[in-house]
Parts: structure tokens; C-alpha cells; sequence
């Protein structure tokens, strides 16, 4: 489950939303012909112990069109006591039904993302994001009304080996399904008067993994607050929750603090 921002952009006479997640995706796309710049900063604390792990994730994001998006990222961390790149990325996002009224939308998307990791496998969750190679596919849906937004996410994941790290789980634990909820207010303005406006938005997201042949899972609760200055620049900062943890990771809990920068009508 995931837990979606908003903001408002003032066009003309005309107001537009616009839903912008921390630690997922909405089914809206960024721009048409926009450039995003963004920096992830994770502090993950392992399981047992107080040694915090840092995780950083650069990426660009490219608006193909109003309704296909690309993006690429890099994976590196200290995880292995030194600061490495350990892999990097690839994800494409195509929307595939609109229905938009004033002030509220419905909108659906398939996704998909291959990554790849030469780190050791640690941990029997999968995770694309820093520590599994595979694939990934699902299907968002997204519901904004005026305030509000409110959006859930499915998909598959398949891990492969980390280059000559071997999946050591088995061959039947290399199948999970991913699924989130997420749920979001814009705060801040109350009113709209000019685009230079600061925007603050609440959310919590709702985040799950079920192993499809063992049925373990985890699921993580992760309060966020983000803000958009200038409706170019956003600063989020979250902390991720473990409520489940059947399925087990080395370091399931800790902090977010990511920076973007999008640069509109680039080319």
C-alpha cells in the first residue's frame, strides 16, 4: 500500500493536480518532455543490532509523453563496510486510462523495472532497490479528489542471480508479489495565490510483500512529509515502520530523505 502527495499547479484560471509519492509511484506520469533529477538517502538500522546501513539512490527521470515515463538510477551503499556502487536500474510506467474532471482524476498505469546488483544475497525479501537483481511488473491506480488522493499498487517480482552472487534461497522462493496502499493530503496552502507558494503534504504509506511459495510476508507503515517549493524543488523525509516480518530482511526499518529537482519543457 501506498500513500500518495499532491500539488496544485496554477495554470491560467485553471487548477491541475498532480499526486508525487515518496517511496512508491502514483499512476499520473511526470511531465511531457520534462527532465527529474532526485536523490534517495536511506539510514536502514539492522535487525539485532544499532549499525545503521546508507543507501544512496541517484536518478533521472524522462516524460516521454503525457503518458510514458522512463527513469534509471544507480545503487550505492555502505552496506559492506565501504561505499560502493553495487548496481543500478531501469523502470518504464505507461498510463493506460484517464478519466479527469475539475479538481479530481482516475487514473490507471502498467509498470515495469529491471535491475541489477553484484552485492552478496543477504536477505530472502526481495527488494529491485538496492538488492536483488530481477524484474518487476505491476498496475497502479490512482483516485485524487480536490485534497485527497488515495492509490494502490500490485505486481510480480522475480529475482536472478547478483552477477556471480547465487540466489541462495531456492529456485521456488525467486516468485513474490509486492502490493501497497497510500494515502495523502495537501496541507499547505489552503489557497493558491501564485506558483511560488510552498506546498506541504501528509501521507502514510502502506507497504507489503507476500513470498508466493512459502506465503511469508512483511508489511511497513511509513509516515511522510514532503514539501514543494516553487512546484519544481520537493524535500521529502519518511521513516519506514516494520509491523510483519515473516519474511525477513537485514535491515527493514530507518529513515528517508530524498531531494528532486524537475526541469520543465527541457527540450
Amino acid at each position: 500500500m501506498r500513500f500518495i502527495l499532491l500539488i496544485f499547479l496554477l495554470t491560467v484560471k485553471t487548477a491541475g493536480a498532480q499526486e508525487l509519492y515518496v517511496f512508491t509511484d502514483p499512476a499520473s506520469n511526470i511531465a511531457a518532455k520534462s527532465v527529474g533529477l532526485r536523490a534517495s538517502n536511506y539510514l536502514m538500522f539492522e535487525e539485532g543490532s544499532k549499525k545503521g546501513n546508507y543507501h544512496l539512490l541517484p536518478e533521472i527521470m524522462w516524460g516521454a509523453s503525457k503518458k510514458l515515463m522512463f527513469q534509471a538510477r544507480a545503487f550505492l551503499s555502505n552496506r559492506g563496510n565501504r561505499f560502493v556502487t553495487e548496481g543500478g536500474g531501469v523502470y518504464v510506467k505507461y498510463r493506460v486510462y484517464s478519466t479527469d474532471e475539475v479538481q479530481s482524476h482516475f487514473r490507471m498505469a502498467a509498470f515495469g523495472r529491471y535491475s541489477f546488483n553484484n552485492s552478496d544475497v543477504h536477505q530472502r525479501a526481495i527488494d529491485l532497490n538496492g538488492h536483488n537483481s530481477g524484474y518487476e511488473g505491476g498496475f497502479i491506480a490512482t483516485k485524487l479528489k480536490y485534497k485527497v488522493a488515495v492509490s494502490a499498487s500490485a505486481s510480480y517480482l522475480y529475482a536472478t542471480e547478483n552477477g556471480k552472487e547465487k540466489f541462495i534461497y531456492g529456485d521456488k522462493n525467486r516468485h513474490a508479489a509486492n502490493y501497497t496502499l497510500s494515502v495523502g493530503k495537501l496541507m499547505l496552502p489552503k489557497e493558491y495565490t501564485s506558483y511560488k507558494q510552498t506546498n506541504m503534504n501528509l501521507m502514510v504509506e502502506v507497504l507489503g510483500q507476500v513470498n508466493l511459495n512459502t506465503g511469508y510476508s512483511f508489511l511497513d507503515i511509513a509516515p511522510s512529509v514532503q514539501f514543494i517549493f516553487l512546484s519544481k524543488m520537493r524535500l521529502d523525509a519518511a521513516y519506514r515502520i516494520p509491523v510483519v516480518k515473516d519474511l525477513t530482511r537485514t535491515a527493514p526499518g530507518g529513515f528517508l530523505v530524498r531531494l528532486e529537482y524537475n526541469i520543465f519543457n527541457a527540450y
